[in-house]
């Protein structure tokens, strides 16, 4: 059994509670799409199965936090979501693109969400390499902005060759923990009854 410290949890920001018909999206690259996991493993299908809530799969895999930004408004629009949790960011430290830039697109995607009264749940990414810790600069963007942030979740995942497919992404079984772990996110941060 896999035991994760959860950042931004238990005395931190909190989410307005979900009505029923509450749609949640899922937003991010391949860490949200599922790569090599089937549709219904990837960690918003786990959640939706968990939760009982809508969980739209808005991930693209390859995706860079410029191009999300460009997406996000449109997946807003589409899906009137109540929640957002976003997961943004890998590739951008994948491919060494300028910090400053993706943090600057995570921050506005953030502020998008707000500006329609989304909750926001951010994860943390890990920089590439032996040693996996979320990115400082998460931290900064969350606690600047108000918004649930889950630091050690990917990074931890990630660091468990138990629950990886590759060097990069999650196997089935890490795509649930992710699933189980958010699931508890919400419940603790008042999004979902427990």
């Amino acid at each position: 059994m896999v035991v994760f410290a959860l950042g931004g949890c238990g005395g931190g920001p909190e989410l307005e509670a979900l009505d029923k018909d509450a749609v949640i999206v899922a937003f991010g690259d391949s860490l949200t799409d599922g790569v090599n996991a089937r549709e219904e493993e990837s960690y918003p299908a786990v959640l939706e199965k968990l939760s009982g809530y809508t969980v739209i799969n808005a991930g693209v895999s390859g995706e860079e936090s410029a191009a999300g930004l460009k997406r996000l408004p449109g997946v807003l629009d589409e899906y009137q979501p109540k929640l957002l949790i976003l997961c943004h960011g890998g590739n951008d430290l994948l491919r060494k693109k300028d910090l400053k830039t993706m943090e600057s697109n995570i921050r506005r995607m953030i502020q998008m969400a707000q500006a329609k009264n989304i909750g926001v749940v951010l994860l943390g990414v890990p920089r590439p390499g032996l040693f996996l810790s979320s990115l400082e600069v998460y931290k900064e963007i969350a606690d600047s902005t108000g918004v649930v942030y889950v630091e050690d979740l990917i990074p931890d995942v990630l660091g468990d060759a138990s629950l990886k497919s590759d060097t990069v992404h999650p196997n089935k079984d890490g795509y649930r923990v992710i699933a189980e772990q958010l699931f508890t996110v919400l419940q603790e941060a008042g999004a979902i009854s427990s």
